[in-house]
């Protein structure tokens, strides 16, 4: 596996100048043909692909991923460049920066709300004519920056230039879930039916209720874009989506009047009783016992 732990090895891996240490704009193309291979960065990149030279694997997810996309990785990330160990030639730009460079910044305390970095398989960012303006534009104005001399200004306008990027290609990414709609319908379809099911077995009572991760991993997606699917298809997070559907069906078990809350909350998967009173009488405003006298 190729690490990349500074700005200076990629650049140069790709035959560019390093302009700035913490962040530079790299031509893939002026590079020599590379052995396909994994490869790992230490810093924040948004690569915007050309044409068609090969796919990128995530974990065992391909991107989807073709020319006049828009992939975004994060620090640590492992990416595979397949078929393994053929030669080919990268078109492309890269725009990558350290995490050093937007510390004490306000993208350095919001970079996580970005969470497409977090994306895998199936989840670039596919750009329409005019939105690829906007990102050549926000490039060029970068570029403009670290290509001159630095003095005090540069840092700020860098950053700021960096932020305004990030915050289209957030808008960017919510015309995306809109123009693909019908896809994300299917995927919310697939969550429900699996959350039922589980909810429904007997896994619920002996390994307790999954997280996001669970449902994300079975339907093939990242935490992350899975996450912001589902919030903007139901206004939910999906934690709350799940919750819910787990009070549902508690509020419809607390109607067997033949079983005590506590053998409620046991086949709920809560190992103890008391965790399930506070969970409900937080969502519901009422303790389980309140709410079946109640009823």
């Amino acid at each position: 596996m190729t690490i990349y732990d500074t700005i200076k090895k990629y650049s140069e891996t790709f035959n560019n100048r390093t302009l700035h240490p913490l962040i530079n704009l790299v031509d893939l193309g002026k590079g020599t043909p590379l052995k396909r291979t994994k490869f790992r960065l230490d810093f924040y990149a948004i690569i915007i692909k050309e044409t068609n030279c090969g796919d990128l694997r995530y974990g065992n997810q391909y991107y989807d991923y073709s020319e006049g996309t828009v992939v975004f990785i994060g620090p640590g990330q492992v990416i595979g460049s397949e078929p393994e160990g053929e030669l080919h030639q990268p078109y492309g730009k890269a725009l990558i920066f350290h995490p050093d460079l937007i510390k004490g910044t306000s993208l350095g305390k919001q970079i996580h709300d970005y969470s497409f970095f977090s994306y895998q398989s199936n989840e670039a960012l596919h750009l329409s004519d005019s939105e690829r303006g906007v990102v050549d534009n926000c490039f060029g104005n970068i570029a403009v920056e670290i290509g001159q001399n630095l003095d005090r200004h540069s840092k700020k306008l860098i950053v700021a230039n960096l932020e305004l990027l990030l915050k289209y290609c957030t808008r960017f990414y919510e015309r995306q879930f809109i123009t693909r709609e019908h896809a994300n319908h299917g995927i919310i379809a697939q969550f429900e039916e699996k959350l039922n099911t589980y909810l429904q077995s007997d896994a619920l009572k002996t390994q307790g209720l999954p997280g996001v991760a669970y449902f994300a991993s079975e339907l093939n997606l990242s935490p992350n874009y899975f996450g912001d699917l589902i919030k903007k298809e139901t206004g939910k997070s999906a934690l709350e989506y799940i919750q819910l559907q787990l009070i549902d069906l508690a509020k419809e078990r607390i109607f067997d009047t033949g079983k005590s809350v506590s053998e409620i909350s046991y086949e709920l998967g809560f190992k103890y009783p008391q965790h399930f009173t506070r969970f409900f009488k937080q969502k519901v405003g009422v303790s389980p016992n309140e709410y079946r006298s109640l009823n």
